[in-house]
C-alpha cells in the first residue's frame, strides 16, 4: 500500500515505544502526561450532564454547529474573563475537540511545506509532530527556567521570517517553565499560545495569559491564537477545548473543522456549559491546585535526596511535570535514554527528555511526572531511580 508523502515528515513517538515497556507489574510510573483520574469531580460532572439531558435533551444529542455549542461559548468566554481576558464574545471563540484540535487547525490553516515554525525548545512533541504533519521545517528556540529566550527568538524570527511561533507559556509540557510577565510580548509574526496548564497553580498566581495582556499592545490580537482546555483541570475525557484567533484565521479554521469531525461532542459540549454554570470550577481547581502542589513538592525533596548533585532542575510552580537534566557528577550516567532503561529494571518510568526537541536533541534531559503519583510512590520511585542511578 503507498501512503501519503507527508507521512514521511512525522515517524511513531518514541515516547510510545517506552509506554510499551511499562508493563512489568509493580512498576511506578512518572511517565504519563495526564492529570489524576482521582481528581475528576465525579459528582459534579454526574449532575451536569443530567442537567444537559434534562433542560435540552434535543441539543445535547443532535448534531450541532461547527463553531460549537452556544452555551458553552458564552460559559468559556466568562470563564476566561475571570482569568483577566477582556472584550471576548462567544462569537469570538470556537469549540474544538481538546486543545490538540485547535493546534492542527492552526496548522493546517496556516503551514505550507517549507514554511518555518518556532517552537520552544523542548516542546509538546505531539505539536512537532502535527506540525511536520504539513510539510514545514520546525525549528527550536532556546528556553530557560522562566520561558523562551526572547533575545533568541527575536533573532530568531528576524532570520528565519517564520509563519508562525508556538509558545507555552505558563507551566509548559514538558519543561514546566513559567515565562515572566516581561517576556509576554507581542511580534508581528502569528503567536500561538498554548494554555492547558495555567490554571494549574502552587500560591501565587502566574502572570496573566498573552491574550489577557493583549489588551496593553494594541493591534496585538491581530497576530495571537490562544488555544485552551478543559482537559487538565476537569476531564481529558471530555474532550473539549476552545480556540481564540483573529477572525478570518477563526473562520478558516471554523471550515476545516467542518470537513474533519463536524463538530465536537453536543452532548460533552453540553455537559461542561452546566458544569461551568453551576459555580464548581472553582472548588475543583482548588482541590487540584492543593493536591498537585504537595506532590511537587515530595517529589522535590526525594530528588535533592536520592540523587542530589547528579540532577540539575528547577522546582515547578505549577503545571504537572518536572524538568531535569543529568550532570553527570562523579560518573553518573549521563544520558536520558540509557537512564530510562535502567530506571525500568529498578521499577520506575520516566520519559526521556529528547523527543521533545525539534532539533538538536538534549540528550541528557528528562521529564518526570508527579500528577498520578500519591505521595508513598513519589517517595519509593525516586528511591528507586536513585538506586537505578548507581547501577
Amino acid at each position: 500500500m503507498q501512503f501519503a508523502d507527508r507521512l514521511n515528515n512525522v515517524e511513531t513517538s518514541a515516547i510510545r515505544e517506552l509506554f510499551k515497556l511499562l508493563g512489568k507489574p509493580g512498576i511506578i510510573s512518572f511517565a504519563g502526561g495526564f492529570p489524576d483520574s482521582a481528581m475528576f469531580d465525579v459528582e459534579g460532572i454526574r449532575e451536569a450532564s443530567a442537567l444537559a439531558l434534562s433542560k435540552e435533551p434535543g441539543a445535547a444529542l443532535q448534531y450541532g454547529a461547527t463553531e460549537g455549542y452556544n452555551p458553552l461559548r458564552e460559559q468559556l468566554a466568562l470563564f476566561m474573563a475571570t482569568k483577566g481576558v477582556k472584550n471576548i464574545s462567544p462569537e469570538g471563540l470556537i469549540v474544538t475537540t481538546g486543545s490538540q484540535q485547535a493546534l492542527d487547525l492552526v496548522a493546517k490553516t496556516l503551514l505550507n511545506p517549507d514554511d518555518i515554525a518556532l517552537v520552544e525548545a523542548p516542546t509538546f512533541l505531539a505539536t512537532i509532530q502535527c506540525f511536520r504533519l504539513y510539510g514545514p521545517k520546525v525549528l527550536g528556540v532556546p528556553i530557560d527556567a522562566h520561558g523562551v529566550q526572547v533575545d533568541k527568538l527575536e533573532a530568531m524570527i528576524q532570520q528565519h521570517k517564520p509563519k508562525l511561533v508556538y509558545i507555552i507559556p505558563t507551566f509548559g509540557n514538558p519543561s514546566g517553565a513559567l515565562l515572566t510577565k516581561e517576556r509576554r510580548l507581542k511580534y508581528k509574526t502569528i503567536v500561538i499560545e498554548d494554555d492547558p496548564y495555567g490554571d494549574l497553580y502552587f500560591g501565587e498566581a502566574p502572570p496573566p495569559s498573552m491574550l489577557a495582556l493583549s489588551d496593553q499592545v494594541p493591534g496585538s490580537r491581530d497576530w495571537l491564537v490562544h488555544c485552551g482546555s478543559l482537559s487538565k483541570v476537569l476531564s481529558p475525557g471530555l474532550r473539549v477545548g476552545w480556540m481564540v484567533a483573529p477572525p478570518d484565521l477563526l473562520a478558516r479554521a471554523t471550515m476545516c473543522k467542518q470537513f474533519s469531525d463536524a463538530h465536537t461532542s453536543t452532548f460533552a459540549q453540553a455537559t461542561a456549559a452546566q458544569y461551568l454554570l453551576s459555580g464548581r470550577m472553582p472548588a475543583t481547581l482548588n482541590k487540584v491546585r492543593s493536591v498537585y502542589a504537595e506532590r511537587a513538592q515530595a517529589m522535590d525533596q526525594a530528588l535533592q535526596r536520592e540523587l542530589g548533585d547528579a540532577l540539575a532542575y528547577t522546582a515547578p510552580q505549577g503545571g504537572l511535570f518536572f524538568w531535569a537534566n543529568l550532570t553527570g557528577t562523579n560518573g553518573a550516567v549521563k544520558d536520558g535514554n540509557a537512564f530510562a532503561k535502567s530506571a525500568i529494571e529498578k521499577g520506575v518510568a520516566f520519559v526521556p527528555g529528547a523527543p521533545f526537541f525539534a532539533n538538536d536533541p538534549d540528550l541528557s534531559s528528562i521529564r518526570l511526572s508527579f500528577a498520578t503519583a500519591d505521595l508513598a510512590k513519589i517517595e519509593e520511585g525516586i528511591t528507586r531511580l536513585g538506586q537505578a542511578l548507581k547501577a
